[in-house]
């Protein structure tokens, strides 16, 4: 869907493109013409080399959007070879390259240009001096006209923005309210399923019949709880995100992802210290996207010749750490992504913290992250 508004703009490009094109050239044979016109209204002969001039002098107006400084010259110098040879042109080219000037360049430049050209005018009797302000006067106009359009259109462009990020954030308020209820709802539902199976697995080898019971209902109210978790997740889940196809990684995958950022020519190895054992999911999956967070940005921000992935399992702590060598630089994205500020959240979903910092000769990221007590 993207491709189409690309498409669109490259085609409206073309079209202005084409069209300042054609704009160019009709100016450029009008202006010959009534050059042409002016040069021989008098019943004066028709010669080759007043022509000729007059239609050089014409078709430099057709680089008139690229140089019109080299134009303005151009038109200026036939002019003048004009009048040292007799014939009396009508400054059409000059006064057109000189709108021009006024038009696209600054207006300094333009101003200062003004003086000297009305002044030729005046002294080779082509025009009077309020026909070269007058042009220049128009060209300054347009050139007011057409950036107070683009300020116009930039703001339009900004406020267009803005209300998008608004419109963001204001569902992004709503999703999180939504996940607060989530909370109480998920947490409401647990409490009386536990409390129903506690209460069935007393009553079982006295009351079998009533623990059937309690345990039915248990059930309807999981069915209930899961069908409501489905509408909620539903709602938070937004418009790009499609709904997940295989499980959430866990810390057995780490080694295919230190391995996959080794294909990719980084120098980076895992070390495991402790006792390695299975943890709680939401805990690997933090612990995982910390690692592949840091060796992103290691990736992205350096060319380190050490990059090691140290899994410390404590007896009530998890110790993730990410070192390199790639010097102290900002590993704080400039655009797009979480970084830093990401990863130090996820740790403190899990209840841990990270700390992200610059070494003597690279980087470092630690997270503690709480495990229990394995005991």
């Amino acid at each position: 869907m993207n491709r189409l508004p690309r498409r669109a703009r490259t085609a409206y490009d073309l079209l202005v493109a084409r069209r300042s094109a054609l704009f160019d050239l009709t100016l450029a044979v009008i202006t010959t013409g009534v050059e042409v016109g002016l040069l021989f209204n008098d019943d004066t002969p028709v010669r080759v080399v007043p022509v000729v001039l007059t239609v050089l002098a014409g078709t430099t107006l057709l680089a008139r959007r690229r140089a019109p400084f080299a134009v303005l010259v151009a038109a200026c110098t036939s002019a003048a070879v004009l009048v040292a040879l007799g014939y009396s042109p009508g400054g059409a080219p000059v006064v057109v390259a000189l709108a021009s000037l006024a038009d696209l360049r600054d207006r300094r430049v333009s101003a200062a240009t003004l003086v000297p050209t009305a002044l030729f005018l005046l002294w080779a009797s082509i025009s009077s001096l309020p026909i070269p302000i007058a042009a220049w006067a128009l060209g300054s106009y347009l050139q007011t006209r057409r950036r107070y359009t683009l300020a116009l259109e930039d703001r339009a462009a900004t406020l267009e923005r803005e209300r998008e990020q608004l419109d963001l954030i204001a569902a992004q308020r709503e999703r999180t309210a939504i996940a607060r209820e989530l909370h109480d709802i998920v947490a409401h539902s647990v409490t009386v399923m536990l409390i129903g199976v506690r209460g069935a697995r007393d009553i079982l080898p006295t009351a079998p019949e009533v623990a059937a019971e309690t345990l039915e209902q248990v059930e309807v109210s999981a069915e209930q709880s899961l069908a409501e978790l489905r509408r909620i997740l539903g709602l938070l889940r937004t418009s790009d995100s499609g709904a997940q196809r295989r499980p959430q990684p866990s810390l057995d995958q780490l080694a295919g992802l230190v391995a996959g950022y080794r294909t990719a020519g980084m120098p980076v190895r895992l070390q495991l210290t402790g006792e390695a054992r299975p943890l709680a999911g939401g805990l690997e999956l933090s612990a995982y996207r910390i690692v592949e967070e840091a060796l992103t940005n290691v990736l992205k921000h350096t060319e380190p010749t050490r990059v090691t992935v140290t899994l410390d399992y404590g007896r009530t702590q998890l110790d993730v750490t990410v070192e390199d060598d790639g010097g102290g630089h900002d590993r704080h994205p400039s655009s797009g992504g979480h970084g830093i500020l990401g990863m130090r959240e996820r740790a403190a979903v899990a209840g841990g913290s990270l700390e992200a910092h610059p070494t003597a000769g690279g980087f470092l990221v630690i997270a503690r992250l709480p495990v229990g007590d394995a005991a």
